[in-house]
């Protein structure tokens, strides 16, 4: 059987060796590429002959499923599968496995982060040092003694909450269920429309799917406190980002943590959130630690062996 990385997945050749030895040692062919494409004719280049085809973030399009004729499971080394066209692999029977919790850590700890930049000044503190200003008009606020909003209580949701409630604040959620252990931490679960009105800091942590999609919407973003943040480290299409944009440049709230836009970056320069006010943005840096990195490597490595075994895990619906 041949098995293909297609994309370099954050991790050492000296891991990647280690992770690829028990295939190798089944007598199965593996074989990986150092140089990321989303060419699609390239990824089935490289996809023709395997049974079992590795990607990351890299999409991977109906037109790559259909010419992967022997391709029979879709190893993701993410948490979201949004990038896969799903509906060929159902329909080629693939199985389609992904790396979920990986990164749980590493994206709460960045939602941590922009909430305190923000509420500290730390992009315009630094400019200010840098140009001979000194902190006149900086004054900052704390996380402690805010309501934080947690929409959507999976891992991720849960791991932001109970940081935000290590940091003092007082957390209400909103989400499609009930997590009892969110409840056991004394978390409130509410409506979305009075999340939106009632929280100082709110940070999205919902999948991407058509009952998601825009679900942030103008009049959700309108019910913000003119004091609020918004933080989003999920997906970029569940908010409409032209909105927040508004509301943001209008000052009807105060600021904004994005990690993730409509498109991957680079995003496009007339993207609004680009030339928004208070925001801090990054280039969808939210699962890339060395840590995550290496839990996803070996989620990943496996998933295939565990498909070798007959017993796929961490297998996505179709």
């Amino acid at each position: 059987m041949k098995i293909a990385l297609l994309e370099p997945i954050g991790i050492t050749d000296e891991l990647l060796n280690e992770l690829a030895q028990p295939i190798r040692a089944l007598g199965h062919e593996f074989v990986s590429y150092s140089q990321k494409t989303i060419d699609p004719a390239e990824l089935a280049a490289r996809s023709q002959g395997c049974e079992v085809v590795m990607i990351a973030n890299t999409p991977y399009p109906a037109q790559v499923v259909q010419a992967a004729t022997e391709l029979k499971m879709l190893d993701v080394a993410f948490t979201g599968i949004d990038h896969v066209a799903m509906e060929a692999c159902k329909e080629k029977g693939i199985v389609v496995c992904n790396a979920a919790n990986y990164s749980n850590q590493t994206v709460a700890e960045l939602v941590i982060v922009m909430t305190i930049s923000l509420l500290r000044n730390m992009t315009a503190g630094n400019e200010c040092v840098r140009s001979g200003g000194t902190s006149a008009g900086l004054m900052g606020s704390e996380i402690c003694g805010k309501t934080v909003g947690i929409i959507g209580t999976g891992h991720i949701g849960l791991i932001t909450a109970k940081l935000f409630l290590a940091f003092g604040a007082q957390v209400v959620a909103y989400s499609r269920r009930v997590n009892p252990e969110a409840e056991a931490l004394g978390i409130e679960y509410t409506t979305l429309p009075e999340l939106m009105e009632r929280c100082d800091v709110i940070s999205l942590h919902t999948p991407n799917n058509a009952a998601t999609r825009g679900m942030i919407s103008r009049e959700m973003v309108n019910r913000m406190k003119k004091t609020a943040l918004f933080i989003n480290c999920a997906r970029g299409p569940i908010v409409d980002n032209a909105a927040l944009a508004e509301a943001l440049n209008e000052e009807r709230i105060a600021g904004a943590g994005i990690d993730v836009f409509d498109s991957e970056p680079p995003i496009s320069p007339n993207d609004p959130l680009l030339h928004a006010k208070n925001t801090v943005l990054m280039p969808h840096v939210g699962f890339l630690s060395q840590e995550a990195m290496i839990r996803r490597a070996h989620i990943v490595f496996d998933n295939v062996m565990a498909y070798l075994r007959g017993e796929p895990q961490n297998v996505c619906k179709n």
